[in-house]
């Protein structure tokens, strides 16, 4: 679980996250959504200690990150809305394995993990390849296989759909849906809710640093919608 208690979080002196309390259970698909600046990717950065709360504590697996940032990076896997902003070698393989081999894992594990990872993404035998030679979509697939590498409890995703083409978000979807089905829990940062909100569990919709909307997507999507996130509805 993931647990965020009285966050508060100020950038230049301004509150973003305001007092903030959240759970997140194991499993669970949860959509985290809002308006710009309302503290969505701000929240989530800290799920495994690439911010850290000026007030508050969050803990995943009842562990402060502050204490253990990584312990806490190895139960959640993070996803970039830039791809590009995350990776760290030029081929895909090489990415992939960075995580492991920063967990001081052996080769025979870390290999393994690299081809389960790219096989889930569809990205099997392409391991040699560059990464700036791969489409967006391969890209979003590439840091996805990044992330399940470090094989996760949760995976967060910041606006994973963005900039996709049909066939690529299709792809996309797909592997949220079989991540979910495994098990693993998925946080989706969006302010676009088409194709997620059928599949999800939960929907939380933060407003000026503050939970506003929390519940069943189809018993919160009014409230949503007032917000100003794209009613999928329509």
């Amino acid at each position: 679980m993931i647990a965020a208690a009285d966050l508060v979080f100020r950038y230049d002196g301004e509150r973003v996250l305001d007092g903030l309390s959240l759970s997140l259970p194991d499993g669970e698909f949860c959509l985290l959504v809002g308006p710009n600046g309302s503290g969505k990717t701000t929240l989530v950065r800290q799920f495994n200690g690439l911010l850290t709360p000026d007030e508050g504590t969050v803990t995943v697996d009842g562990t402060d990150v502050s204490e253990s940032p990584v312990a806490a990076r190895t139960s959640v896997g993070m996803v970039f809305q830039h791809p590009r902003d995350q990776f760290v070698a030029e081929t895909v393989g090489a990415d992939v394995a960075f995580g492991p081999e920063n967990l001081g894992l052996d080769r025979d594990e870390i290999d393994r993990r690299v081809e389960a990872a790219l096989s889930a993404v569809g990205l099997d035998g392409r391991a040699d390849e560059r990464l700036t030679a791969l489409s967006g979509g391969e890209q979003a697939r590439a840091a996805i296989a990044g992330a399940l590498a470090m094989e996760p409890d949760h995976l967060v995703l910041d606006e994973p759909l963005a900039g996709l083409d049909w066939p690529a978000r299709q792809r996309v979807l797909a592997h949220l849906d079989d991540l979910h089905a495994d098990g693993t829990g998925v946080v989706v940062v969006t302010h676009d809710l088409r194709d997620l909100h059928e599949r999800a569990d939960r929907v939380v919709g933060l407003r000026d640093g503050r939970v506003a909307v929390d519940g069943d997507p189809p018993a919160v999507l009014d409230d949503v919608a007032a917000l100003g996130v794209r009613d999928p509805r329509c």
